[in-house]
């Protein structure tokens, strides 16, 4: 009788049978098709490409010209077989013709799925097959690889083929110049990495300052291989382009480093005396002793004492109970009164960290209020009061106590992020220093992510803690999540070895559904169960007797590593041991690439962080397959499971054979953090001594679920990053289309228009809803243009009828300009002036939604949902950013000329003819000259110390006219 597993079993995978009875009529289409071109000759079969072009024109489908497409690209690669290429400076022979499988596989990207497909299958062939078929309408289509390497190499390889059916191909690089780019991208396929695409978007639609400049022509169709490391993986942190920032005051990140690096020394100390004392009393007052290796927990949970007395399952089981107790509403306040004990506790599991009243005492023992942020409302509505001072003098003492409020939350914030870098980021694991610089080290493919910094001040305090030159922070000028650059692609697909695992995450961003192709010939790998130790010791000593044990009779090794520190220490111990080897911390692409391909040599030892070399295949030596094939040894589970069966997936290519095992610790920050509970804890309160190990399939299963637990927790993190980005996408397309707009419109005076009339209409609007007075909004206008309007000529008008009259005054002021300069040369300062003004305060928009990012979650301790507070308040100062652009493009219209005797001429005349009233003469500068008098602001008027400043300079009002002492405005 079946059971419930059996029948579920029985289920599993039954889609990907049916669409494998789905390709088979279309696959045997496709070897009809072969068959009959076998008697074209190649010129014949290159003007099939010609043939299908007229036929897609002619109303034909893609999928009805499928069958014929693909069996030309396979006829083509039967008729280069045996030829030889330079690819990449080698030599190197084409064997390719695709199978049936990989005919599926072609069927399956067309279809816009993404096709699993295990390594050494031909996935970089597979791509050929949709890739002409889609570049047959005339749309440029692109393959996005994991690094420039392996772009340029599958471009010159698979560009043979494309080449021979009369195909162009291009390949993006970093550091090609824009007319290399849009070469390339002008080639029917085009291959490169999604930082680079994704630049290139940003750039054309946030940078470019012509049409010519822009380098990409759209987003028709696009496979990314290796789907899951791009689209999973690197999700998490979005494409920014950034530049220096003006900033005010450095924080003070060395001058606190000192401070924090002896508080994190008290810390270390004040742990070592809880954990000694926990030992002393462990057998006569358990409970008491619980509680201190709780607090130490907190406190520092890497602390190596407290992670070797976990390794006893019943005590790590017993405190995984009590902390489950502390955060319950009875045990509350006792769980408060341990945290107290600290300087600070640290989250692991949420990468936080909290100063408690202790640490802030120690830091600051003689001001008790040193981290206590002032109520700003009641202290200027207090100085507001005080009817005895001068205006101004009051306005200086708000600033003064507003700069006060700023240093104290910066000296918090700084505080903050250098205990995160002290206690959470370790060198060599999160990061390594190389010439100087803090450089990120991608913790799932363990490479440095040059040019990468961490946001917030982190990357700073990093700097602070090594002792580095701290560098200022950036600003952002164009940003984008990876989602939802994927997403802009009318087709899009994927293919890779793993992607089952993540189907679901696929399906609800993308909309991709995943088809698990079969491979060429069965499968020959043996996964052996995963061995656990007790420690780190233990767990290396066992890799290097299984090492010296296949390298003993001549097989090769691929021993994976979560992070360069595990690397590095191998390497030593390889090098004690005098043991021949290569280490690849996945730095040099192109090296990683041509060593990963000899780890099939005869007794090779290869070191190698876990996806060091993805993409290339790696060939097993002769008489290596009767040795068992190559030997793949992980040194720890990584927290995806994906990345774990890409390390499995490294051997056993093609029907090789090969084999498999993880080797794991107690102390390894899976099994501390997310595997201590259930059936590994069961069997840790058994007998489990140091140099006893354990592998049983239990084991497997219960490290399964734990990596489960991260990967929701991940995806949770990348969903929640989506979320917030979707707000910023839906105003990224607004803007970016009335940019785009602007930059290809021949003549940009409507749009210039169309700002104007509503910028006019929100001024009135104002004075409809009594938020100001006409008296001071048409004295407001006389110093946005050369105009003078009196209030009883437009008092009795409605708002469309003085917003139509204003407009009148200005365009007649605007004739004159026109008068005077070039009619090329106005457009195209037009343009600018619309171009600089979107640019100016979109940059400045996204440094504020940014902020409000990282502040808004702290709403959901007033019981709010912070994701509803952001799509408001976003919506709010999107509105206000409009507003913005609208007013600078009236404040720029005259005060900007082609050239400075343009300007003065514009002067003279507008002076000769006016009509009354004071107009505010405008003194001449350089390419952006700022009236003189424009500093006397209304006196009803209000602007905000971060609004711009009314006076056009471009700046803030409180790096301009706000500063005290100068200028006439009020705030």
């Amino acid at each position: 009788m079946w059971g419930l597993g059996s029948i579920l079993r029985s289920f599993s995978g039954r889609h990907h049978r049916r669409f494998a009875r789905r390709c088979g009529p279309l696959v045997k289409k496709i070897h009809r098709w072969d068959d009959a071109y076998a008697s074209l000759d190649d010129g014949e079969l290159a003007a099939k490409t010609g043939e299908f072009r007229s036929r897609l024109e002619a109303g034909e489908t893609l999928d009805g010209l499928l069958p014929e497409a693909f069996a030309a690209v396979m006829s083509a690669a039967r008729r280069l077989c045996g030829q030889k290429f330079t690819v990449c400076g080698e030599e190197m022979e084409w064997q390719m013709v695709p199978y049936d499988v990989q005919l599926m596989g072609g069927i399956a990207l067309h279809s816009r799925k993404i096709a699993e497909m295990a390594t050494g299958e031909g996935k970089t062939l597979v791509a050929t097959l949709p890739l002409y078929l889609n570049a047959l309408g005339g749309e440029n289509c692109q393959l996005v690889t994991v690094n420039d390497y392996l772009a340029r190499r599958d471009s010159e390889w698979m560009g043979k083929l494309f080449q021979f059916l009369g195909l162009t191909v291009g390949c993006i690089q970093s550091g090609m110049d824009s007319a290399e780019r849009k070469l390339a991208y002008g080639c029917a396929i085009t291959y490169g990495t999604a930082a680079e695409f994704g630049f290139d978007y940003l750039r054309d639609n946030g940078l470019a300052q012509s049409p010519e400049e822009q380098v990409q022509r759209g987003h028709h169709y696009c496979i990314v291989d290796e789907i899951d490391s791009v689209l999973v993986d690197e999700a998490r942190t979005p494409l920014i382009i950034s530049g220096p920032v003006e900033e005010e005051r450095r924080a003070p990140y060395r001058e606190l480093n000192g401070a924090v690096e002896r508080l994190t020394q008290l810390q270390l100390e004040l742990c070592n005396r809880l954990v000694a004392e926990a030992r002393e009393i462990l057998e006569k007052e358990p409970e008491e002793a619980l509680k201190k290796l709780y607090a130490v927990r907190l406190g520092m949970p890497r602390h190596r004492q407290l992670t070797k007395l976990l390794e006893s399952g019943a005590i790590g089981k017993r405190l995984e109970r009590l902390d489950g107790e502390m955060n319950s509403e009875m045990r509350r306040e006792e769980r408060f009164r341990l945290k107290e004990l600290l300087y600070f506790t640290v989250d692991e599991r949420q990468n936080s960290v909290d100063l408690t009243e202790l640490g802030r005492q120690t830091l600051y023992p003689q001001d008790p209020d040193a981290f206590v942020m002032p109520d700003l409302v009641t202290l200027h509505a207090e100085i507001d009061r005080d009817g005895g001072r001068d205006p101004l003098e009051r306005q200086r003492e708000k600033l003064r106590r507003t700069e006060e409020s700023d240093a104290i939350g910066e000296r918090i914030h700084c505080i903050g992020q250098l205990i995160r870098a002290h206690t959470l980021f370790e060198r060599d694991q999160q990061y390594i220093v190389h010439e100087g610089q803090v450089i990120i080290v991608d913790p799932h493919t363990g490479r440095a992510m040059v040019g990468r910094r961490w946001s917030d001040g982190l990357h700073q305090a990093v700097e602070a803690k090594e002792g580095l030159e701290i560098r200022g922070e950036n600003r952002t000028y164009a940003t984008v999540t990876i989602q939802n650059y994927f997403r802009l692609y009318e087709r899009l697909a994927g293919m890779t070895g793993t992607a089952e695992t993540e189907a679901q995450e696929f399906h609800d961003i993308y909309r991709l559904s995943v088809v698990v192709i079969p491979t060429h010939r069965p499968c020959r790998r043996r996964d052996e169960n995963d061995e656990v130790y007790k420690t780190r010791r233990e767990k290396y000593a066992a890799v290097m007797r299984d090492i010296e044990e296949a390298h003993g009779r001549g097989q090769p090794v691929l021993v994976g590593t979560t992070a360069v520190e595990a690397s590095e220490l191998l390497d030593k111990m390889l090098q004690a041991r005098h043991l021949p080897h290569t280490v690849l911390n996945a730095k040099f692409h192109e090296a990683e690439a041509r060593i990963v391909a000899q780890a099939g040599a005869v007794g090779a030892i290869t070191i190698a962080t876990n996806m060091a070399g993805r993409g290339t295949d790696i060939r097993l030596a002769d008489g290596v397959a009767a040795l068992g094939g190559l030997k793949v040894l992980g040194t720890e589970r990584h927290e995806s499971r994906r990345i774990d069966r890409q390390l499995r997936g490294r051997c056993a290519r093609q029907g090789d054979p090969g084999s498999s095992k993880f080797y794991i610790s107690l102390e390894d920050d899976l099994m501390r953090l997310f595997a201590s509970r259930g059936p590994i804890a069961a069997l840790l309160d058994r007998t489990f001594h140091e140099g006893d190990v354990l592998a049983h399939p239990l084991l497997n299963r219960s490290i399964g679920n734990a990596q489960r637990r991260v990967e929701q927790q991940n995806y949770g993190i990348r969903r929640r990053l989506l979320e917030y980005d979707d707000v910023l996408s839906v105003q990224r397309e607004i803007l970016y289309g009335l940019r785009n707009e602007v930059l290809r419109a021949e003549n940009p005076r409507p749009t210039l228009e169309e700002f104007l009339r509503d910028h006019l209409r929100s001024l009135f609007q104002a004075v409809e809803d009594g938020a100001a007075t006409l008296e001071a909004t048409l004295a407001q206008l006389a110093i946005t243009f050369p105009i003078a309007v009196e209030e009883k000529f437009v008092e009795p008008l409605d708002r469309e009828e003085r917003v139509a009259a204003v407009l009148d005054r200005v365009f007649l002021a605007y004739r004159m300009k026109e008068d005077l300069e070039n009619p090329d040369d106005l457009r195209r300062l037009e343009r600018l002036l619309l171009l600089h003004s979107i640019d100016r305060h979109w940059q400045g928009h996204l440094t504020a939604m940014d902020d409000l990012r990282r502040g808004v979650g702290l709403r959901s301790y007033a019981q709010k949902n912070p994701l509803f507070e952001y799509k408001a308040e976003a919506f709010q100062q999107f509105v206000q950013l409009m507003d913005a652009v609208r007013r600078d493009v009236a404040h720029g219209l005259f005060r900007s000329a082609t050239s400075l005797q343009t300007f003065q001429t514009l002067l003279e005349k507008i002076y000769r003819n006016r009509s009354g009233g004071n107009i505010p003469q405008p003194a001449p500068g350089n390419d952006a000259p700022r009236p003189a008098a424009a500093a006397a602001v209304p006196k009803s008027a209000t602007v905000g110390r971060n609004d711009a400043c009314p006076c056009g300079s471009g700046k803030k009002y409180k790096k301009c006219c706000g500063i005290p002492g100068r200028g006439s405005g009020r705030v």
